[in-house]
C-alpha cells in the first residue's frame, strides 16, 4: 500500500513550501546557517544541516547541573565564560557541532563570538540513548581533531562521567568515574563533579 502523506497530518495538507525556503541539503553555507532561527538544536556538515532530537527532562537536568557547578568555579576566579546549548561551536571551516556545556579560557575571548564560538577548551556531552555512536564516536574524534583539550562524556544508562584529555591529536582516558566518586578536570585544577549528586539531579 503506498502512503502519500504521513497519518499525524490527517486530512490537512503539510506547508511543503515551507522547504522551499530554505537551501537544498549539501548547499547550505555556513552564513544561511548562523543565520538560522529556530529552538530546536541543529548541527552543520559541510552543506548540510542536521536537527537534533529534543531533549528530555532528565538530560536537561544533567546539564543544569554541570553548568552551574563549571561557572561557580570558573566564575570564583575569573577563569572565562560558561554556556550550555543552543549555541554553535565551529570545530573547523565547515563544521559546526552544539555540545551540551562548553567553556572558553579568558585569554581566549576573541573566539567568541554573538552567534557562534570558534572552539572551546572544554565541553561537556550527556550521552543520549539513541544515539551513543554520535557522542563516544564522532564527537570523540571531531573534537580531538579540533584541539579541544578536555572533553567530558556523561552517561545516564550507565551513570559514569568519562573524563578525556587531550594526548597529540587523541583522547586519553584520564578516569572513568562512577557513583561514589568525585570526576577531577586536570584542565581546571579544584574542579570536581559528584558523580551520585550529578545523578541523583537527573531524578529530581
Amino acid at each position: 500500500m503506498i502512503q502519500t502523506k504521513p497519518p499525524f497530518f490527517g486530512d490537512a495538507e503539510p506547508a511543503w513550501s515551507i522547504a522551499e525556503l530554505y537551501p537544498p541539503q549539501g548547499e547550505w553555507t555556513e552564513e544561511e546557517y548562523l543565520a538560522l532561527e529556530t529552538n530546536r538544536l541543529v548541527e552543520y556538515s559541510h552543506g548540510k544541516v542536521e536537527v537534533l532530537e529534543m531533549p528530555t527532562q532528565g538530560h536537561q537536568l544533567l546539564v543544569v547541573f554541570l553548568f552551574e557547578l563549571l561557572k561557580a568555579h570558573v566564575k570564583s576566579a575569573a577563569l572565562g565564560t560558561v554556556l550550555l546549548a543552543p549555541l554553535p561551536i565551529q570545530l573547523w571551516p565547515g563544521k559546526y557541532r552544539e555540545p551540551d556545556v562548553f567553556f572558553i579560557r579568558r585569554e581566549h575571548d576573541d573566539r567568541r563570538f554573538d552567534r557562534h564560538w570558534l572552539g572551546a577548551d572544554l565541553v561537556m556531552e550527556v550521552i543520549s540513548p539513541g544515539d551513543r555512536k554520535r557522542d563516544e564516536v564522532d564527537k570523540r574524534r571531531e573534537y580531538a581533531q579540533a584541539a579541544i583539550p578536555e572533553y567530558w562524556l556523561i552517561d545516564p544508562e550507565h551513570r559514569t562521567v568519562t573524563v578525556l584529555t587531550l594526548d597529540g591529536r587523541r583522547y586519553a582516558e584520564h578516569g572513568v568515574f562512577g557513583e561514589g566518586d568525585h570526576a577531577p578536570s586536570l584542565l581546571l585544577p579544584g574542579f570536581t563533579v559528584d558523580v551520585t549528586a550529578l545523578f541523583a539531579e537527573a531524578q529530581a
